[in-house]
C-alpha cells in the first residue's frame, strides 16, 4: 500500500519540480530591453487613432488610402476621407456647385470601398474652401487627425514633384504628413 502512494505523490513532486524549474527558467532569460528611441518610435507610430486622407479622382489618392489603411491596420486607426471642393473667389463658399458636389460623392464612395475591405471605421466627408490646404487643415482640426496621408503625382520634373496643397500642408498642418509618391 506505501508503494501505491508513493507512487503517485513521486509523479505529483516531479511535475511541480518541473514546473518551477520551467518557471525559473524562463524568469531568467528575459528578452532584451528595447532601446528607448525604438520604444518612443512605436509609442508615437501606436499612437495614431485618427488618419485624414485627401482624395480626389486619381490613382495617387488611391494609393494613399491604401498606405493609410496599412498604416492603421494594427491599431484599427479610423480613416477619414475628405474631398476639398474648392470654390471660386467670386462665388460665396455655400453656392451650389452640383456637378463638382456629384464628383465628391462618386470619388468618396469608391473611397469607401478601399478602406471596408480593411475593415477599418471610416467615414467620409466633403469640405469647401477657396483652396485645398486649407480646406484639409479646416477638416483635421474638426475630426481631431493625428495624421494626413497625402499621395503625389508620379512622372514630374524633381523640382516640380510637390503642388501647391503638398506644400501648403507640408508647412502649416497640425498634425503629421505623410507623402506617397507613387513611382
Amino acid at each position: 500500500m506505501n508503494a501505491q502512494m508513493t507512487f503517485p505523490g513521486t509523479l505529483l513532486a516531479l511535475a511541480f519540480a518541473t514546473s518551477m524549474g520551467s518557471l525559473l527558467w524562463w524568469m531568467m532569460h528575459v528578452p532584451p530591453p528595447i532601446p528607448a528611441v525604438v520604444a518612443r518610435v512605436r509609442r508615437t507610430v501606436g499612437a495614431v487613432r485618427r488618419i485624414l486622407v485627401p482624395i480626389e479622382d486619381s490613382e495617387y489618392a488611391r494609393r494613399a488610402i491604401e498606405v493609410a489603411c496599412r498604416l492603421g491596420e494594427q491599431q484599427k486607426a479610423e480613416v477619414i476621407l475628405v474631398h476639398v471642393i474648392e470654390v471660386p473667389m467670386t462665388l460665396p463658399l455655400d453656392a451650389p456647385l452640383p456637378d463638382s458636389e456629384a464628383r465628391a460623392r462618386k470619388v468618396l464612395e469608391e473611397a469607401k470601398q478601399i478602406v471596408s475591405f480593411h475593415g477599418l471605421p471610416g467615414h467620409a466627408r466633403v469640405e469647401r474652401a477657396r483652396q485645398a490646404g486649407p480646406g484639409i487643415v479646416q477638416a483635421v482640426e474638426h475630426e481631431g487627425a493625428s495624421m494626413i496621408v497625402v499621395g503625389l503625382k508620379s512622372g514630374t520634373a524633381p523640382g516640380d514633384l510637390m503642388g501647391r496643397t503638398s506644400r501648403w500642408l507640408l508647412s502649416r498642418a497640425p498634425c503629421e504628413v505623410l507623402l506617397d509618391k507613387v513611382s
